[in-house]
């Protein structure tokens, strides 16, 4: 245990994490997301796991210490509902509390069409599958910077 950090975020993941850099991206995805198939196509090339949580667990855990990208209009989207696009799923919700109290203000998701959706994944720096069952439990998140310290 190191204190601080979420107990989550296993060694894997906290690589990932540290060895991304500014507009890096990376996916949150649900059980029933083609993940191994497709983060074997990211940047990192293997699957990674935070296993046993809700999507919502692992974005508060990923968040706490990855500063979404102020640059861009997209740093945070959710999968669109399939013939309902306007549809969001109490899992996205959630998601979307999480990314609000990380940030401390409201940051709204981006919805993306699912076979978009898919193809925006392949182009992940890496791939995090979460135990989360809900269907649309899938988010991409792009990371952003911590500015220096003024004196």
């Amino acid at each position: 245990m190191l204190k601080g950090i979420s107990p989550l975020l296993n060694a894997d993941v906290l690589h990932a994490l540290k060895s991304m850099g500014h507009g890096d991206m990376l996916a949150i995805v649900d059980t029933n997301f083609p993940a191994d198939a497709i983060a074997r196509q990211t940047r990192l090339g293997q699957l990674l796991r935070i296993d046993n949580v809700s999507a919502a667990e692992a974005v508060a855990a990923v968040l706490s210490l990855m500063p979404l990208d102020t640059f861009i209009t997209d740093a945070a989207t959710r999968m669109e509902v399939v013939g309902a696009a306007d549809e969001v799923p109490q899992v996205q919700k959630e998601v979307q509390a999480a990314i609000d109290r990380a940030e401390g203000k409201h940051w709204p998701l981006t919805p993306v069409e699912r076979f978009a959706f898919y193809e925006r994944t392949k182009t992940a720096y890496c791939v995090i599958q979460t135990g989360e069952r809900r269907f649309y439990g899938c988010f991409t998140l792009t990371k952003g910077v911590i500015p220096p310290e003024t004196d």
